[in-house]
């Protein structure tokens, strides 16, 4: 009669091991969780705020096309940001080579190559510039988590399925400067198996608002590249 006894109460004792362990572990992921939705709260509100201050800017950007790490085409852009914070951009001019001899794209590049291009500089607008409405939507799916910046006071977010299916973007976040220093991205162009990978750096202005400085796009099944840098800022109307 014993035997029965015994295996009654190491039962009772494996269900009261699993109890506690619940009771403990609760607590702890919801306070990972606050940490977790505080953290978001405050880079919205930092990427919101920013965004008006940047609208009152126009500045130019710089776009260099490199294939096997060979130059083929250098474009400037005029830019601002429209009301739903998108930039656009306008073609100023085409840079001419070191020999003086323009390089438009359609010379020096097949269509095939200039489309790729064309696609995967859109495509990085879709990251650059973070939409707060769909990292709001995304932490609600349980499709962001925390990681290390690597430095006290530096926050890295990871955010998953942003743009496609997929899909891996990285928010590195200042927050006592209260500023992005960089999105990295994990995407593709038509399939998983197009792989393009993007690097955004972030500086500062003189006022603190904060921008992005430059923007380095892979298309791995094309090696290229497609670089891009922001400058000569000023403030619009003036």
């Amino acid at each position: 009669m014993s035997l029965p006894i015994t295996r009654a109460c190491a039962g009772f004792a494996l269900a009261a091991a699993a109890v506690a362990a619940f009771g403990l572990s609760a607590p702890r992921a919801a306070a990972a969780d606050q940490a977790l939705q505080a953290k978001v709260t405050q880079i919205k509100q930092a990427i919101a705020h920013n965004q008006q201050s940047l609208a009152q800017y126009t500045w130019q950007m710089e776009q260099t096309i490199s294939v096997n790490g060979d130059v083929k085409d250098s474009q400037l852009f005029q830019v601002v940001l429209v009301p739903d914070g998108k930039p656009v951009k306008a073609a100023i001019t085409q840079t001419p080579t070191p020999s003086g001899r323009p390089h438009g794209i359609k010379h020096r590049i097949t269509e095939d190559y200039a489309t790729y291009g064309k696609q995967i500089a859109s495509l990085a607008q879709s990251y650059a510039q973070p939409d707060t409405g769909k990292l709001q939507q995304l932490y609600a799916q349980g499709a962001v988590s925390l990681k290390s910046g690597g430095a006290p006071g530096i926050v890295g977010l990871v955010i998953n399925n942003y743009v496609k299916q997929g899909d891996t973007v990285t928010l590195t976040f200042n927050q006592a400067q209260k500023a992005l220093l960089g999105i990295n991205v994990n995407t593709y162009n038509s399939g998983p198996s197009d792989v393009v990978t993007m690097a955004v750096q972030f500086a500062q202005l003189a006022d603190g608002t904060n921008h992005v400085s430059t923007v380095t796009i892979n298309g791995q099944s094309k090696n290229m590249v497609v670089q891009q840098q922001n400058m000569n800022y000023q403030k619009r109307g003036q």
